[in-house]
């Protein structure tokens, strides 16, 4: 292999306290042309000896670990190797401690029962910059949103989207790709990244996990519905 071809294949580690998983996981992305698992890690500490020793371009991190755990791991990890995306892989959809890895600098997550092609497509695109949230999460938005104090204001918070900007924010709500955002708005791809784009600058928010984030910790998903 050319150094070239080598510098464009993405370097994944893989950090979970079960073996067992940790072996499936990396069968699951070394079948993929372009993806390496360089590095294998039971627990957050051994994954933060681990990247001192290897490039590592994506981690797949467990959350609940010994010794330190997810959360723990993946703030150091992007203190100290910024270059590094993670990608929560949890049992338990969204929970207050997924929210923490991404608080912390996870670029998103998956649960343990993605597919193969899910995985490989959510590491490229976190290793692209762009942030991933389950498809499958829908349910644990609404069981989460009950949990959530009702808003001071939520229209006030929702003013400054225009109404379209609103419907997109309901299908990010839904974890929906771009590609299936444009589907059931009937709008090109292309304008659907414009309008992601409006809607990240005029909340401040970095990228669309943080836009679920913010919805959830004030009270406003659940009131900008799915087109």
């Amino acid at each position: 292999m050319t150094e070239s071809a080598a510098a464009d294949r993405i370097r994944v580690a893989i950090a979970d306290d079960q073996a067992l998983i940790r072996s499936a996981v990396s069968a699951m992305v070394e079948v993929h042309d372009g993806l390496d698992v360089v590095a294998e890690a039971s627990d957050g500490a051994e994954l933060l000896e681990l990247a001192r020793a290897h490039r590592i371009d994506v981690v797949l991190m467990d959350i609940r670990m010994p010794r330190l755990d997810g959360i723990q791991a993946t703030a150091s990890l992007r203190r100290d190797h910024p270059h590094t995306r993670v990608l929560v892989l949890t049992t338990y959809d969204l929970d207050e401690y997924v929210f923490a890895a991404i608080r912390a600098g996870a670029s998103g997550f998956l649960t343990k029962d993605a597919s193969s092609d899910e995985l490989a497509e959510a590491i490229r695109s976190v290793h692209a910059g762009d942030s991933v949230i389950a498809p499958r999460a829908t349910a644990s938005l609404v069981e989460f949103v009950a949990r959530v104090p009702e808003p001071v204001d939520a229209e006030a918070l929702l003013a400054p989207l225009t109404a379209r900007e609103r419907e997109v924010l309901g299908e990010l709500l839904t974890g929906a790709s771009n590609e299936a955002i444009a589907r059931r708005l009937f709008m090109t791809g292309n304008t659907v990244k414009t309008h992601i784009a409006s809607i990240l600058a005029k909340l401040g928010l970095p990228d669309r996990v943080h836009v679920v984030i913010w919805a959830f910790e004030n009270g406003v998903a659940g009131r900008v519905p799915p087109h």
